[in-house]
């Protein structure tokens, strides 16, 4: 019989005791961004925020590192395929989800600064938005913005998505649609997954060719933008058209 004061078998486990490390460092982390701004977390260290609420037993810093590990940024990780984010351990749909509500929240607050406004004032915010929208895509995609007659955007839409370097164009189509939405000028815009936005002898042309389709009908073609994870191209800029 064990004497009176001493204790015997496993030291009892207080609530303290079990409470995973990883608790006091999501608060930590939570209060740093309230209290610092989102300058105060790192890339891996925002995804850890995002994947709190998809992964709540279990320590997420390992699994935000390999996003950054197998993507490179925070921008290209919340930006990239569902089929490539399972690739990575860890990573299930719930947690694809929090990433996928994150990049489309990213891309409203983008829009909502050119929507309805002047497009031609506000260039510095139109070119945000388009490398928020596409410029982490993995296949190219051609989008059109379509202004009225105040150079106001009154429609941004997909025309097409193709393959890592190229998407069919068909400017009859592209004039068709500026019509319909009685648009008098469009702003043209694709990315190069590659990351590198210079723009090709075929983007060129394209652009020329739709330019000369939609001329006659009275609609503008103001620029051609192409984006890319290695920054942005225009060819009015580059006086290419």
């Amino acid at each position: 019989m064990p004497s009176k004061g001493r204790s015997s078998g496993t030291p009892k486990r207080t609530s303290a005791d079990a409470t995973p490390h990883y608790h006091g460092h999501r608060e930590r982390l939570r209060q740093r961004l309230l209290d610092a701004g989102d300058d105060a977390v790192s890339d891996y260290e925002m995804l850890e925020l995002i994947l709190f609420r998809a992964i709540p037993r279990k320590d997420v810093k390992p699994i935000a590192k390999d996003l950054i590990a197998a993507f490179g940024s925070f921008a290209e990780a919340i930006a990239a395929p569902p089929q490539r984010l399972r690739e990575v351990s860890g990573i299930k749909d719930a947690a694809i989800a929090e990433l996928k509500i994150v990049h489309a929240a990213a891309r409203r607050l983008a829009r909502g600064a050119v929507k309805g406004r002047t497009v031609l004032s506000s260039w510095s915010n139109v070119l945000d938005y388009c490398r928020t929208a596409q410029a982490f895509a993995d296949k190219e995609q051609f989008r059109i913005l379509f202004l009225d007659k105040r150079n106001a955007l009154i429609a941004d839409e997909v025309q097409g998505t193709g393959t890592v370097d190229h998407t069919p164009v068909y400017p009859r189509e592209v004039v068709k649609r500026a019509l319909e939405l009685s648009a008098t000028a469009i702003v043209l815009v694709h990315n190069h997954p590659g990351g590198d936005p210079t723009p090709s002898r075929a983007d060129i042309e394209m652009t020329k060719v739709i330019m000369d389709v939609a001329k006659p009908l009275g609609i503008a073609v103001h620029d051609h933008i192409i984006v890319g994870k290695d920054g942005h191209a225009s060819l009015k800029g580059l006086k290419l058209i």
